[in-house]
C-alpha cells in the first residue's frame, strides 16, 4: 500500500530560539516544535516536569463533596467500595485507590466486572451483589459516566455513589453524590485528557491536600498510574506528560513486588515506555480478555513475593492463550476476505462462528492496519452477532453505526472504536448497508499518511544523536516515536528473516554504512535488489547483541530512489 510522506510545517526562527534557549540540539527542537510545544513553560514541563507541576485537584466540579464523604466514611468505618475495569487503567485505577485508603484506616471492598460474562461498567445485577456485601459507598474508576440507570438503582437500594471517569460525557450525567470527569460540559479542571487512573491520582492528591497528609503518600503511587495512562493511549501531554515521566522515574526503584515481578518476566532490559506499552500492558489486558480480571488485581496488591512470582506466571500463560487466540482469528479473517475479495471494497464487515469477545477487537484492528479500511468483526452466537470494529482517520465509526441503528440490538464507542450487537438475521443487510455508507465517503481514496519529524543524512546520524531523542521520552499518543527520512542509501545486502516475515539490510551512503529491519517487510525481499537505491523512512534505535551496540533504521516504509 502506497503512502504518503509529509514533513511537519516548521518555524525555522522559533526551532533556533528554543536551541538556545533550553541548549538543545536542532533535531530535538524541530520535533518539540512538531509536537506543537512552543511555550517556554510548555517547552520547560515537557523536558523536565516537577511534582510542582500538578494542578490543584480541587479545580475539579464535585472534588470537595468526594472528599468530605470518603473523610466521613473513613471516621464512621462504613464499607466503601471500588468499582473499577478489566482494563490497565482500570486494575491501576482499583489497586492506587484501594491501597491509598487502606492506608488511610478505610474497610475497602473492590469489584471487577467479567467481560466476557458482564462487560464494561456498572451493571444492575453487580449492584445487587455489592449492596449485600453490606457496602454503604460505592467508588467508581475509570467508568461510571454513562451508567445513568445504573446509579440511580444503586441509590434506591440505600447506598451513597461517586462517579469518577475520563470518558466522554453523554447529554445527561448520572445523578451520583458527585461525577468527577474532566469531560463534564461543565468542567472547571484546565487538563481533560487525563486516564481514569489520572483521575483516581487527583483524587488521592486532594485528599491528602484536606487531611494535611505529606505529598509523599500519594506521590509514591506514580509508578502504576504511570503504567495505566500510559496503557490506556491517552495523548502523553500536559499533566500526562508529567505523570508519565516521573511516573518512569520511579518504576525503576518501584516498591510494587507485582510489577517489579511483571516487568522483569517481559524480557526488557530497559524501563521505557516501549517497556509498558509492549512489555506490561498486554499482559494485564490479556487477564480481562480470557476472564481472569481478578487476576491482575491481585498481582498489583501481592504483598508477599511467592505470591507475586506465581501470579505473574499465570498471567504470562493468560498471555500466550490471548496470542494463540487471537492468531486463529485472525488467519481465519484473512482467509475470508481473500475467499470473498473484500479488499476490494470500501469497508471490511465479517463474521465468524463463536469468536472470542476478548480478542476479537485486536483482530479488526489488525485488520484495519493491513488494509486500511474500516472493519467490523462479529461473532455468531445462537441468534445473536456481537462484535468490534476499528476505523481509519476520515471515516467516523459511530457516526456510521447510528445511521444502522434499526438494524442493531445496541451499540457504542467512538469514531474510531465501537462495539456492537444485532441480530443474525440482520447481518447480511447490516453489511451492505455499511459498504455504501464507506463508499459515499470515498474510502478507497483515503491514503495512510506518514508524518516526518525530519530529514537526515546518514553521515549526521550518531550514538549522540540517537541518545539525545531520550529527552523526548516518554513516547506514545501525541508524541510518537520521531520518524526520520533518509533518502538515497545504496542497499550493500539483503535478505528476509523469521521465515520470509521480516526485511534485513545493509544500507550505504559514501562511506558511510548502517544497518536496517524492517519488521513484516519481508515481502519485498524479492522486490529490491542489491545496488538499488531506495529512501527509508524509519526512527533511529541502538541494537545491542554480544556487548556490543550499533545504531540500525527501524524502517516504518520504503522506496525506490528517483
Amino acid at each position: 500500500m502506497t503512502k504518503k510522506w509529509e514533513f511537519y510545517n516548521n518555524d525555522e526562527k522559533l526551532v533556533e530560539e528554543i536551541c538556545q534557549k533550553f541548549n538543545l540540539n536542532k533535531i530535538i527542537s524541530q520535533i518539540i516544535v512538531n509536537r506543537k510545544v512552543v511555550n517556554d513553560e510548555d517547552i520547560r514541563i515537557f523536558i523536565t516536569p516537577t511534582r510542582d507541576d500538578f494542578h490543584d485537584p480541587f479545580l475539579f466540579k464535585g472534588m470537595d463533596i468526594v472528599v468530605n464523604r470518603i473523610e466521613t466514611a473513613i471516621k464512621n468505618k462504613e464499607k466503601i467500595l471500588i468499582y473499577g475495569d478489566y482494563d490497565v487503567d482500570g486494575i491501576t485505577s482499583t489497586t492506587v485507590l484501594k491501597k491509598y485508603l487502606l492506608e488511610r484506616g478505610a474497610i475497602v471492598d473492590t469489584y471487577i466486572p467479567n467481560r466476557l460474562n458482564e462487560g464494561y461498567g456498572l451493571n444492575k445485577s453487580a449492584i445487587e451483589i455489592i449492596k449485600n456485601r453490606g457496602t454503604n459507598l460505592i467508588i467508581t474508576v475509570d467508568c461510571g459516566i454513562s451508567a445513568i440507570d445504573e446509579v440511580n438503582y444503586a441509590k434506591e437500594l440505600g447506598m451513597d455513589i461517586i462517579v469518577t471517569d475520563h470518558h466522554e460525557v453523554g447529554e445527561n450525567i448520572p445523578e451520583a453524590l458527585a461525577v468527577i470527569d474532566a469531560k463534564r460540559k461543565d468542567n472547571t479542571y484546565p487538563f481533560q485528557a487525563l486516564a481514569g487512573v489520572g483521575v483516581v491520582f487527583k483524587l488521592i492528591q486532594a485528599i491528602s491536600i484536606k487531611l494535611q497528609i505529606k505529598a509523599e503518600e500519594y506521590l509514591k503511587y506514580l509508578d502504576l498510574v504511570c503504567v495505566g495512562t500510559i496503557s490506556d493511549i491517552v495523548p502523553l501531554e500536559g499533566e500526562n506528560r508529567t505523570i508519565a515521566k516521573l511516573g518512569l522515574m520511579l518504576i525503576k526503584v518501584t516498591k510494587n513486588l507485582g510489577l517489579r515481578e511483571l516487568i522483569k518476566s517481559s524480557g526488557y532490559k530497559e524501563i521505557d515506555s516501549n517497556t509498558i506499552s509492549f512489555g506490561v500492558a498486554p499482559r494485564i489486558n490479556a487477564c480481562g480478555r480470557m476472564g481472569h480480571e481478578e487476576e491482575a488485581l491481585k498481582l498489583f496488591l501481592a504483598e508477599n513475593l511467592d505470591e507475586a512470582v506465581k501470579i505473574t506466571k499465570s498471567l504470562n500463560e493468560y498471555n500466550v492463550l490471548r496470542q494463540t487466540t487471537e492468531k486463529a482469528i485472525y488467519e481465519e479473517a484473512i482467509k475470508k476476505i481473500e475467499e470473498e475479495h473484500l479488499e476490494d471494497n470500501n469497508s471490511i464487515v465479517l463474521g465468524g462462528n463463536n469468536w472470542h469477545h476478548g480478542v476479537i477487537g485486536i483482530v479488526s484492528s489488525k485488520v484495519t492496519e493491513k488494509y486500511y479500511k474500516p472493519s467490523i468483526l462479529l461473532s455468531f452466537e445462537d441468534d445473536l452477532a456481537k462484535g468490534s470494529g476499528r476505523s481509519i482517520q476520515g471515516f467516523d465509526l459511530y457516526e456510521s453505526l447510528t445511521k444502522c441503528d434499526d438494524l442493531l440490538e445496541k451499540f457504542g464507542g467512538h469514531s474510531m472504536a465501537v462495539g456492537l450487537t444485532l441480530k443474525k438475521e440482520n447481518f447480511e443487510k447490516f453489511k451492505e448497508r455499511f459498504e455504501e455508507i464507506a463508499k459515499e465517503k470515498n474510502i478507497k481514496e483515503l491514503v495512510p499518511i506518514i508524518y516526518l519529524d525530519a530529514e537526515l543524512k546518514l553521515k549526521d546520524i550518531n550514538m549522540d544523536l540517537v541518545k539525545s531523542l531520550d529527552i523526548l521520552e516518554p513516547f506514545g499518543e501525541a508524541n510518537r516515536v520521531p520518524l526520520f527520512l533518509i533518502r538515497n542509501l545504496r542497499i550493500d545486502s539483503i535478505r528476509a528473516l523469521s521465515e520470509g516475515r521480516h526485511l534485513k539490510l545493509s544500507l550505504k551512503d559514501e562511506n558511510f554504512v548502517i544497518n536496517a529491519i524492517g519488521f513484516d517487510f519481508g515481502y519485498l525481499s524479492d522486490e529490491y535488489r542489491i545496488g538499488d537505491k531506495i529512501d527509508v523512512v524509519g526512527t533511529l534505535e541502538i541494537n545491542s547483541y554480544n556487548g556490543f551496540s550499533s545504531i540500525q533504521i527501524n524502517i516504518k516504509d520504503l522506496r525506490k530512489s528517483y
